[in-house]
């Protein structure tokens, strides 16, 4: 079993007892624990696996997804289980839980990097252990943390603009938190990224930790929201300029010799035993990427499947006509669809637009042909047979209607793919899950060759991108910001935390308003930032903690 799949819930437990689940900070950490349990490597080895374990959080739990990559121009709300996007009206608002917990969430991993970055100066700590000396042990670990530590920053300052900084360990109760401009956090940010990529690792220590790579490509994005393109060229270089890491261009893994498959589609594909998306596993383009093993400790996998794959079972008028199944990634509850925008961005011979990896269609299979399933599909009458092929349908927006009812039969992608082996209805998945990978930063590249008046150097970096998935070659003419998002969400849909790429290119309320009809019709400017917690207003006793603009 992969040691980083191992959920370290007793040291999470005992090391981060302190760390607030409601506010910014309730009650203070737990010190004596964190001296019991830091004094030495593996002490250290395994509060990274806990912090790690919390970061992952990010596609364990529905909200914290949704609220990076729903409402935007490629995503649009489905079932209205995400009542802030779902209605842009007066349940969002200050009192919204998936707000608040994300909040805490993010402070959490900020409180426990600290913590580790802390107790890694005492004088005592024994860092002897594995295949490097005391010092590379100690630089790995805390580069790590101070990446996860700006990670969290990152999100933050995207989410909520101007919050609290905290480097360092807190010892009392604070009731007078003061908010930082957003420059100051970025600018720790950069420094958190700079520092830790000198020691962070080309290959993860271990499988599920970030790289190198990402952290270079996160140091570029960062530039890029600074307005700093020539630095943001300068790091995504590093990252595409090592060679270990290259765009995964020829067919591998465990359906390489699918006829309808394709080198892009590849990178997200598995089976119960053995997936595609790791570097172990091949993927020589994977920077980060999130680890779920099915029944390990937590006793939880990712939400993802759940929430983007389409309630297939319910097409032809809920006639259960098709069964879940393994390969159609179980049961999915679609709680958010892509736009019609989306589905009509691709060229027709785009691989990224292949059924391989976005479902257009199903085949009507025998229970011999669904194994392993829940039997054979149900034919809606006698006028079908096995074999046939039931379409969705994109001919009209799918993102329009005011009652927003479940939109069963329209195409999605196959990214979130993924279940319970031995439960084809189960909630959760298990599959690996990629976080981020080369071609990102080869198209944050592309921005900030355009940003410094380059267009046909982007669009030559645009083009390997679009060569790979046989899309037609661009030219200098056709680059510009709307293009190079295009190409994002081409080639990044889901994986992508589209919101903040949008609020980074001051695009979120022009492009959500053209192409996700539904959240147009309702959206405004105040809901370019996330209105402050009520709960982290009210915790702060001592000092006014201001409210964002147009919330109250």
């Amino acid at each position: 079993m992969k040691t980083l799949k191992i959920s370290i819930v007793a040291i999470i437990i005992i090391m981060f007892a302190g760390c607030s689940s409601d506010y910014l900070k309730e009650t203070p950490p737990n010190i004596f624990s964190s001296e019991l349990l830091l004094q030495n490597y593996d002490g250290f080895e395994a509060a990274l696996n806990g912090l790690y374990n919390i970061a992952r959080h990010a596609r364990w739990q529905s909200e914290k997804l949704e609220l990076a990559i729903n409402g935007v121009d490629n995503f649009t709300s489905n079932r209205g289980r995400n009542k802030i996007l779902y209605t842009w009206g007066t349940l969002n608002s200050p009192d919204n839980t998936d707000y608040k917990e994300t909040w805490a969430w993010l402070y959490e991993i900020i409180y426990s990097a600290n913590n580790i970055i802390t107790f890694a100066e005492d004088e005592g700590v024994d860092w002897r252990g594995g295949s490097a000396d005391a010092e590379g042990n100690k630089n790995r670990i805390v580069a790590e943390a101070r990446a996860l530590r700006a990670w969290a920053y990152r999100r933050l300052a995207y989410s909520w603009g101007d919050v609290p900084l905290s480097t360092s360990l807190i010892k009392t109760i604070v009731t007078d938190w003061e908010r930082a401009p957003v420059a100051k956090v970025r600018q720790q940010m950069i420094a958190d990224f700079t520092w830790a990529q000198q020691y962070v690792p080309t290959e993860a220590s271990l499988q599920g930790r970030i790289t190198k790579g990402a952290v270079q490509t996160f140091l570029a994005e960062t530039y890029l929201a600074v307005n700093k393109p020539d630095s943001a060229l300068y790091w995504a270089n590093q990252a595409i300029n090592n060679p270990a890491y290259k765009l995964v261009e020829q067919r591998y893994g465990v359906f390489k010799d699918n006829p309808y498959g394709s080198a892009y589609g590849d990178m997200f594909k598995h089976t119960p035993d053995k997936g595609n998306q790791n570097r172990e596993d091949g993927n020589t383009e994977a920077l980060w990427v999130f680890q779920f093993d099915l029944y390990n400790l937590d006793g939880q996998g990712h939400e993802l499947s759940r929430a983007i794959t389409g309630e297939y079972n319910l097409i032809r008028n809920k006639s259960l006509s098709l069964q879940f199944t393994y390969e159609r990634g179980g049961r999915g509850k679609n709680y958010f669809n892509p736009t019609r925008w989306w589905v009509l961005s691709y060229e027709p011979q785009d691989d990224r637009a292949q059924n391989y990896i976005m479902r257009k269609y199903f085949i009507l299979q025998t229970a011999e042909q669904n194994a392993p399933g829940n039997g054979a599909d149900k034919l809606p009458d006698a006028t079908w047979k096995y074999g046939d092929t039931i379409w969705l349908d994109w001919s009209e927006a799918n993102d329009i209607t005011a009652t927003h009812k479940q939109v069963p039969n329209f195409p999605y992608s196959r990214k979130g793919e993924g279940t319970d082996p031995t439960d084809m209805a189960a909630d959760f998945a298990w599959s690996d899950q990629i976080y981020l990978r080369l071609a990102d930063t080869y198209l944050l590249k592309a921005e900030a060759q355009f940003k410094l008046g380059q267009p046909d150097a982007a669009a030559a970096t645009i083009n390997i991108i679009r060569q790979r998935s046989h899309a037609t070659p661009i030219t200098g003419a056709q680059v510009n910001i709307d293009f190079i998002l295009d190409e994002r969400s081409r080639e990044l849909i889901v994986e992508e935390e589209r919101r903040y790429t949008l609020l980074r290119t001051h695009k979120w309320l022009e492009r959500t308003k053209k192409y996700n009809h539904y959240g147009g019709e309702l959206i405004s400017p105040r809901d370019t930032i996330f209105p402050i917690p009520q709960t982290v207003i009210d915790a702060n006793l001592t000092k006014v903690f201001p409210q964002n603009p147009g919330w109250i």
